[in-house]
């Protein structure tokens, strides 16, 4: 069964946050909430991490998961990004956006897509998530808590807990969610596409291109 976290989403206890800091790097997978609903969470080193994040979403191989950052600093060090992405992307984190670009070696190729060797990133607006990878000192392996044959992301902490309470082994819940999963851009070509319009505002991008 899994364990049931209630933090404050924004005074996050120390305590709580330890002891979830403690269970990553004992390689557990955690459904915790963010800025753009709930989403499953586990180190990058993890190595059943990334297929259990798949099977619970039933998804293939080629899906794009995405590291979680504190800043854009980390974020610099997991992907590349170009003098033409660089000012655009700034401006838009935190936030709810996802950016699918190319990978650095600082990134395992089994996290990258097979093909592209691409991952996504993003830094959320969120302190409990905030406080959690300073805790942490590393970026989470993470994907959107969207479960097979729904289309928005969990919102409510204990209905992840009955819905995953074998699948997962931490919840943490901090109050409802916003129900948007992130706006996800692939940038990976040079141009920015918009390939899944959610939380974010996709214009932003256009308009901070051309300023």
């Amino acid at each position: 069964m899994a364990t049931y976290l209630d933090i404050h989403p924004d005074n996050p206890q120390p305590r709580l946050i330890d002891h979830v800091v403690a269970a990553l790097r004992d390689d557990a997978l955690i459904a915790y909430p963010t800025d753009s609903g709930y989403a499953l969470g586990s180190r990058l080193d993890n190595r059943d991490g990334r297929e259990r994040i798949l099977a619970i979403r039933d998804l293939d191989e080629r899906h794009h998961l995405t590291l979680m950052c504190r800043d854009f600093a980390q974020l610099g060090q997991l992907v590349h990004v170009d003098k033409a992405a660089f000012r655009a992307i700034k401006a838009m984190t935190p936030g709810p956006f996802t950016f699918i670009l190319p990978a650095t070696r600082e990134v395992p190729r089994r996290l990258m897509h097979p093909k592209k060797r691409t991952v996504g990133v993003r830094i959320p607006d969120h302190a409990l998530v905030q406080t959690l990878l300073h805790a942490l000192d590393e970026p989470l392996l993470t994907s959107s808590l969207i479960l097979p044959g729904e289309s928005e992301p969990r919102t409510n902490g204990w209905d992840v807990k009955e819905e995953l309470d074998h699948a997962v082994d931490i919840v943490i819940d901090s109050g409802e969610t916003p129900s948007q999963p992130t706006t996800v851009v692939d940038w990976s070509d040079g141009e920015p596409v918009v390939v899944r319009q959610g939380a974010g505002d996709a214009s932003r991008v256009v308009d901070l291109l051309r300023g």
